[in-house]
């Protein structure tokens, strides 16, 4: 599970599309080209290898330039560019004003590779020079990530690196953040674009904000785990009956605890009580209104039982607690949206849950942005739609209704094709 580490005292703005999915019942990262450096001694002058911005241009070498000069003249010489360090400082901390459990990792993130620069001290302070590596070990997943993604970038072991050349500190971190990584946090990220050697490096607090895992529950008393513990022992036997008293009597001792009022809901919904699971999980949102599990669990009440605006306020409370783990929030938002007919709301939580479905968890959402560009009579994008829909889910429940979908949009197409030539 996942808890948030969020940034202050700096202005952030993180700018998410709202989400949805169907058809009528009536029927990325911008690169930046890496700049070159010439060789020094030589006057060649070097060409910068591309992400996908434009070639970079070195410097010209310290030396004599090749080619015709006039006897007894002096060759001017160019000084080498030196890149001015920047610096940076903050502190991590925890909702509850106390420093993370342990050190918390500094990351720039450019163009969505990441890449460590330091961590905090045992207090939650940091202070760093960006691009200076010193004593950081890059994990895994960075070396994979700059692998792939930088392709034929090379001479530099990292993203920061490959960026340098003679770009100024405003241009060379554009399109970059940095946030911190340590496990069961997530960080909201402070922006570095723009961002010149002589700024102050003072960049605030990073400050945990709770979301997969209730910091109100962690203040549950002694007997209260207890109960909890045996409860969450009793699911694992599938001791259902013994579950629900546990967890009741933890509850009991401490009303606020939003874990057991959440698995209280999971354990009612499972044996079809969903009036009952949805006031647990209303008891849990209570407790702790940051706490994004039973707000998720609650969505799939509210699809299942077709109350649309309750979906499409549940989905919407979960996008703005958690806008990155839960496509299916969006596909929710999208399909409330639809039945609301309010397609312009729905087609881009539709368009966001695609973009966050990276495994197709929720083919439907095809479908569902193809209803709804054939309500706008675009019977093209419709046919694309629904062939990929098919393509992910070829023996899904409703596969020969969108087949049929399918083949009046192409007779349509071809209708209008006909009509044209003639």
């Amino acid at each position: 599970m996942t808890r948030t580490l969020g940034v202050r005292a700096i202005s952030i703005a993180a700018a998410l599309l709202a989400v949805s999915p169907a058809f009528s019942q009536k029927g990325g990262a911008t690169g930046t080209g890496s700049t070159g450096s010439g060789t020094t001694g030589t006057g060649t002058t070097g060409t910068g290898t591309t992400g996908t911005g434009a070639p970079g241009t070195g410097t010209t070498g310290i030396g004599r330039t090749p080619g015709t000069t006039t006897p007894g003249t002096t060759q001017p010489t160019t000084t080498p560019t030196i890149q001015q360090p920047i610096f940076l400082s903050g502190r991590v901390m925890l909702e509850d004003g106390t420093p993370p459990p342990e050190s918390v990792v500094i990351q720039t993130v450019c163009n969505g590779i990441p890449k460590s620069e330091g961590y905090t001290d045992s207090k939650g302070y940091f202070s760093l020079e960006l691009g200076a590596n010193r004593g950081v070990i890059q994990d895994a997943s960075e070396y994979s990530s700059s692998g792939s993604t930088m392709g034929g970038l090379t001479g530099s072991s990292s993203p920061m690196g490959s960026m340098g050349g003679g770009m100024g500190g405003d241009r060379k971190y554009m399109g970059c953040d940095l946030q911190g990584k340590l496990a069961g946090f997530r960080s909201q990220t402070v922006s570095l674009s723009g961002r010149r050697p002589m700024d102050d490096p003072n960049i605030g607090t990073i400050q945990e904000e709770g979301i997969t895992v209730s910091m109100v529950s962690l203040a549950a008393p002694k007997d209260a785990k207890k109960a909890y513990d045996k409860g969450m022992d009793a699911l694992k036997k599938k001791k259902y009956e013994d579950a629900q008293t546990n967890f009741e009597k933890a509850v009991e001792i401490y009303p606020r605890y939003a874990v057991a009022w959440y698995e209280l809901g999971r354990l009612r919904t499972s044996q079809d009580q969903f009036d009952i699971a949805r006031g647990s999980f209303a008891e849990a949102i209570k407790a702790d209104p940051k706490f994004v599990l039973p707000y998720v669990s609650l969505s799939y009440l509210e699809l299942q039982a077709k109350r649309w605006q309750q979906l499409a306020e549940v989905t919407e409370k979960t996008i703005k607690l958690d806008p990155f783990d839960y496509p299916q929030s969006y596909f929710f938002n999208s399909v409330a949206h639809f039945n609301m007919r309010d397609l312009e709301a729905a087609e881009k939580s539709g368009l966001q849950a695609e973009r966050l479905d990276t495994r197709n968890q929720f083919p439907q959402v095809h479908h569902l942005l193809g209803m709804i560009l054939a309500d706008r009579k675009d019977w093209d994008g419709a046919a694309a739609r629904f062939k990929n829909y098919l393509k992910l889910s070829p023996k899904a429940e409703n596969a020969d209704a969108v087949r049929s979908q399918l083949s009046q949009v192409e007779r349509i197409k071809q209708q209008l094709a006909t009509a044209k030539e003639q």
